[in-house]
């Protein structure tokens, strides 16, 4: 086998959480072929694969992964006038400011979703109205067990709030994503990136030990909205509410688990303050979920997948 395949590689260092054991068996992969060569390394040795790319949105457990982790490592991209196609591990805000940098945009407001941008497509990353489904044009992904290739039109992928085809289907591997952005000054594209990563810092959401919002933000009963608009002025989105107000709400902002906490400026945000293991993270996010469902009868879902 051309990949050089690591043992016991710890996983920690390449999450935003911080959390987690080692990796039994670890490889980096760029390319579709490289997928397919650690993907049939896995099967020969008989042993479970796990993807992990940007290492945002995920929990490693705390004794790690009896698996070949594949790990998607940075990748290539290229622009065609408006169109931006680019490999599945490609940093998302640094392609963003790339974009840029050529006079193309649109998704500003993205900057500083920590991941990738095949990551992004996966879980339909959004922030501050946008979501990255406004901008595929099509996915390019590798089905695991049959080796099948396909490319998914953006109505292929099925994407609605925080979910797409590829998050009930995760035999099928994202590897190459299509994106038509829009024509846009340079400066103003710099501008919106800083202002928007500046509206993340103040909020406490930017460069900080977890996975991104923990739960997603749920449908509630219609006297929950009520609530929700009264208290905060604005309309709730399609019936949902903001998980963090929920847990606000419930007396749970600052809650602590050993060293994980219900952040105190973002309480959607379960922080590693130093020392957290991936138990205290789950029996913290349990407390939350019991407390929300006492108390409002709703029910949250994670947003973070837990492997």
């Amino acid at each position: 086998m051309a990949l050089q395949v690591k043992e016991n590689v710890p996983l920690a260092p390449l999450t935003t959480f911080e959390i987690g054991g080692s990796a039994k068996y670890f490889v980096d992969v760029k390319t579709e072929d490289e997928i397919r060569e650690a993907l049939a390394w896995a099967k020969e040795k008989g042993i479970k694969f796990v993807v992990l790319a940007g290492g945002s949105n995920v929990l490693v457990p705390d004794e790690g992964l009896n698996a070949l982790v594949i790990h998607i490592a940075g990748g290539e991209h290229s622009f065609a006038e408006c169109e931006l196609i680019a490999d599945a591990g490609c940093d998302l805000l640094e392609l963003i400011k790339t974009a840029g940098k050529r006079g193309l945009g649109g998704w500003e407001k993205l900057s500083g979703i920590p991941g990738t941008i095949g990551g992004a497509v996966r879980g339909n990353a959004g922030a501050f109205g946008p979501e990255i489904r406004d901008f595929v044009v099509s996915v390019d992904a590798l089905n695991a067990e049959t080796g099948e290739t396909k490319e998914f039109s953006n109505s292929e992928c099925d994407f609605s709030y925080r979910h797409s085809f590829f998050k009930d289907h995760p035999e099928w591997i994202i590897t190459k994503v299509q994106l038509r952005l829009t024509p846009i000054s340079i400066d103003i594209s710099i501008h919106l990136v800083e202002e928007t990563i500046r509206e993340r810092e103040k909020r406490h959401i930017q460069n900080v030990r977890a996975a991104g919002s923990y739960f997603v933000n749920p449908v509630a009963p219609k006297e929950i909205q009520e609530m929700f608009e009264k208290e905060k002025g604005m309309k709730s989105r399609e019936g949902r509410v903001p998980a963090g107000w929920l847990i606000e709400k419930a007396g749970m902002k600052g809650a602590t688990v050993g060293g994980a906490i219900a952040s105190l400026q973002h309480p959607n945000y379960i922080v590693n303050q130093g020392g957290a293991t991936s138990h205290d993270v789950l029996n913290l996010a349990q407390t939350i979920l019991s407390q929300i469902e006492t108390q409002f009868g709703v029910e949250l879902h994670e947003e973070a997948a837990i492997l």
